[in-house]
This record gives structure tokens, C-alpha cells and sequence, in this order.
């Protein structure tokens, strides 16, 4: 059996590429061993390489295209694989805010004693809402950003914070939290991942096959599953965040 191809991803698609992973396995591919930690380190070591020699990444697009842009990962390898957006948790059992429209998600981050947010794309994005509206001064002292690999639900969990804005595929999954529910649509923020193979790949035709398999239509039921929309739907949401 052949040593497994090795990827690194961010923590959004940590459950989703294990589950597509197994699936390819099972149907014969070979074997992929995939690291997930924080998107922001994740793309770090990529960059620095640093003796590490990887195969696959996983981030988000605008992610991909900067390591491509700068020779880090294949021109023309990328795949963008799924659209996921950002849920709202709070610790089991707790009141849940009314996240209907705008103006009331924007009334409970206001209430709310302390909001957790992330060092990813969909974190930035928020930010960039609460400037928007015009509450960033009067939030500072309440945001709690979570180290970088860690969930924002587990701040939750913990009573750490009493609001969490993540992606929904980090937070379903996590015990002692309640998923209040999704953004709506005016000020969703959805995050587009992406895969590209290393530039320093050797085995850049095993890698393409698997890229091949996780953007087609037989890992649609596993995205959905995982709380994503496949990226080769439409992305109807407003707003895209970046890197």
C-alpha cells in the first residue's frame, strides 16, 4: 500500500474531509492523511514550509488563491469544494436570542454580556458587520476572540462567552451548546473552502483524483450532511468573506 498523501487543512472542514477521506478509501483510492489546525496557521506553514512536505490544502478560497499567486500551491489545481455559512450558539440549555432579521441580531449582540467570534474569515467578516452598524466601540470590551484551532462553541460550552458566531460545520458537532440558529440572509457571511495540490507534491495525479472526487457530485450528501451547501450550487448569500 502507498504512504498517504498528506493535506492540512482549517478547522471549518476538519469533519467534512474526514468523512470524505473515508469515502475515498473505501472506494479504493489511496490513503489521505489530513492535519487540521487554524486557517491562519495553516496557510503559515504552507508558506514557510519549514521541512514539512505536503500534498493537499484545504482553506479558504481567497486562502488558496494567495498560496497559488505566490507559488506555493499548482496554478490551476484549485477546487472550490463548499459554500459554508456562520450559526449563532449559546450554552445548553440558555436562552435563545431571536436572529429573525438584522435588527435583531444586532439587538442581542448588543445584550449580550460577551460575543465570541473566530480568527478565521467568517471572524473578520463580523467585525466588519459590527463597524457597519456602528456598535464596534461599545462591543470591544465585550469580543472574545478564540485561540486560533480552537472552536468558538467550546468558549461557549465552557460559559467563557455568551454568544458564538461560527461556521455551522464547526459548531454542530460540539457538546453544550445550542445552535440558536443561522444568520439571515442580508448579513449571512459564507465562507467558499477551496483545495489546491503543493507545488512540491510528487504525487500531483494521485492528488488531482482526489480533488476530482471531493468536488464532484458523489461527496454532495457528506457536504450537506456536515452543514455545508456543495459549492457547484448557487451561493445565495450576500455577503463573501475573505482571508
Amino acid at each position: 500500500m502507498s504512504a498517504p498523501l498528506r493535506g492540512i487543512s482549517s478547522m471549518a472542514t476538519r469533519q467534512l474531509l474526514a468523512e470524505l477521506a473515508a469515502m475515498w478509501q473505501h472506494s479504493g483510492g489511496v490513503p489521505i492523511s489530513i492535519e487540521s489546525v487554524g486557517g491562519v496557521d495553516a496557510a503559515r506553514r504552507v508558506q514557510a514550509g519549514e521541512g514539512e512536505a505536503f500534498d493537499l490544502v484545504f482553506l479558504a478560497s481567497d486562502a488558496i488563491d494567495k498560496l497559488i499567486a505566490a507559488g506555493h500551491l499548482l496554478a490551476g489545481s484549485k477546487v472550490d469544494l463548499v459554500h459554508s455559512s456562520v450559526a449563532v450558539a449559546v450554552r445548553a440549555g440558555a436562552q435563545q436570542p431571536d436572529l429573525s432579521t438584522s435588527d435583531a441580531v444586532r439587538r442581542a449582540v448588543l445584550a449580550a454580556p460577551s460575543v465570541g467570534y473566530s480568527t478565521g474569515p467568517s471572524g473578520t467578516a463580523l467585525l466588519k458587520l459590527f463597524d457597519r452598524w456602528g456598535i464596534a466601540p461599545q462591543m470591544q470590551s465585550r469580543l472574545v476572540q478564540a485561540p486560533a484551532g480552537t472552536p468558538v462553541g467550546t468558549l461557549v460550552a465552557q460559559g467563557d462567552v455568551a454568544l458564538g458566531f461560527q461556521q455551522l460545520s464547526e459548531l454542530m458537532h460540539l457538546p453544550g451548546i445550542d445552535i440558536a440558529g443561522q444568520l439571515p440572509p442580508d448579513i449571512q457571511i459564507t465562507t467558499t473552502f477551496s483545495g489546491g495540490i503543493a507545488a512540491g507534491s510528487a504525487r500531483t495525479d494521485d492528488a488531482r483524483r482526489v480533488l476530482h472526487f471531493m468536488g464532484s457530485g458523489q461527496a454532495d450528501a457528506a457536504k450537506r450532511r456536515q452543514g455545508m451547501v456543495p459549492a457547484g450550487e448557487p451561493n445565495t448569500s450576500i455577503q463573501e468573506t475573505t482571508a
